[in-house]
């Protein structure tokens, strides 16, 4: 009777430990990332002082940066859609090789899509690193970005 006891704990147990499991499992693989354009950003600055701050000190700034929202704002260096209509752009001075570079968030991209070359607007993305390139420019990397049209 005693040996029963103890399977049917150690059943009900296990049941209870893989279905929690489960229940973490079916949420990770349906879960969504949060909406760029709703997170208030973290830092506010022009694309100009951005590429500085990595150029400088990159080990700094990406302790500073690093997966926060940032807005930025620039003029708009390049502009291109892909073959699948994702949008990204670079946002910095023209007579500068560096940028901050954008991928805007597929969710967003019907507004992205009047951008020209030339224009001066506010991005809202999520820093993802720095690619440090003394021949071709250096690049910061801002991924899920939105148009900010509140600028904020």
């Amino acid at each position: 009777m005693k040996r029963k006891k103890i399977i049917k704990y150690v059943l009900l147990s296990l049941l209870v430990v893989i279905a929690a499991a489960a229940a973490y499992i079916y949420k990770e693989y349906n879960r969504t990332h949060r909406d760029t354009a709703k997170l208030k950003a973290d830092y506010n600055l022009p694309a100009a002082t951005l590429i500085r701050e990595f150029e400088t000190d990159q080990q700094s700034a990406n302790k500073k940066y690093w997966d926060k929202v940032i807005n930025v704002q620039g003029q708009v260096k390049e502009f291109a859609r892909d073959e699948k209509g994702f949008i990204s752009l670079a946002l910095g001075d023209t007579s500068s090789m560096s940028s901050v570079r954008c991928s805007i968030d597929s969710l967003h991209t019907k507004e992205a899509g009047s951008i020209k070359k030339g224009d001066q607007l506010a991005v809202k993305g999520i820093c993802s690193g720095f690619n440090a390139d003394e021949l071709l420019g250096s690049d910061v990397i801002l991924v899920r970005a939105v148009v900010n049209k509140k600028n904020k």
